[in-house]
């Protein structure tokens, strides 16, 4: 017994009649021409199932990395996190105007650190500052460069000068090295550390900043 389904008229492109198409209905309920061939709902449904089947591995893979532990005593973030938090209580007391740095830094004992680039310190800094690149602070380099954890210690960073841009190149203000030394020093168990603030031009500031190795 034969079935038919609901004719459906398209316009045949080789030729000028409309042609009736003819279906089965036990094959398909649906079908059309898109101009060269005839494609009905099982096609359709076959992409669907590909596609979402393509979804559903991408999705349980991201899991599966997103719940994967990777042990690794040697890296803490939720450390980090928490002694950053307390870093940024401890620094907000103490950040220094220009005056308040350059007064500071003749007193005794007290050191200048430059925790940029050898490079960028050859270039220009402030005198009288030693030079730790902030890659090479460890436990053994900071044990050697300051062996007494109550030094009081100044730092500036690239974010503290402007007009030479070659030996102060700009980070972004939430990643300026001075964040990112403070909190280092910090989180070694320095605590007499103490930050220049304000932003200066470095062709009319009173530091002195000078050239090549001291």
């Amino acid at each position: 017994m034969r079935f038919y389904a609901r004719r459906r008229f398209v316009q045949n492109s080789h030729a000028k009649n409309v042609l009736p198409v003819r279906a089965s209905k036990m094959r398909c309920s649906r079908i059309f021409y898109d101009g060269t061939k005839y494609i009905g709902r099982r096609g359709d449904m076959k992409m669907r199932t590909m596609i979402l089947t393509a979804l559903m591995t991408a999705v349980f893979a991201g899991a599966s990395y997103a719940q994967t532990e990777i042990p690794n005593r040697a890296i803490d973030m939720d450390g980090f996190l928490k002694i950053s938090r307390d870093a940024a209580e401890h620094r907000s007391t103490r950040r220094l105007t220009e005056d308040q740095f350059i007064a500071m830094s003749k007193k005794p004992g007290v050191v200048i650190l430059d925790a940029r680039s050898k490079a960028k310190y050859d270039e220009l800094h402030v005198k009288g500052a030693v030079n730790l690149s902030f890659p090479d602070i460890t436990v053994d380099s900071l044990a050697e460069m300051f062996p007494d954890k109550n030094a009081t210690i100044l730092i500036y960073c690239n974010n503290n000068f402007e007009n030479e841009p070659s030996a102060f190149p700009t980070k972004a203000p939430n990643a300026s090295l001075n964040l990112s030394t403070y909190i280092s020093l910090y989180s070694y168990g320095y605590r007499n550390v103490y930050e220049l603030g304000p932003l200066l031009d470095a062709k009319t500031t009173k530091l002195e900043l000078v050239k090549g190795i001291q």
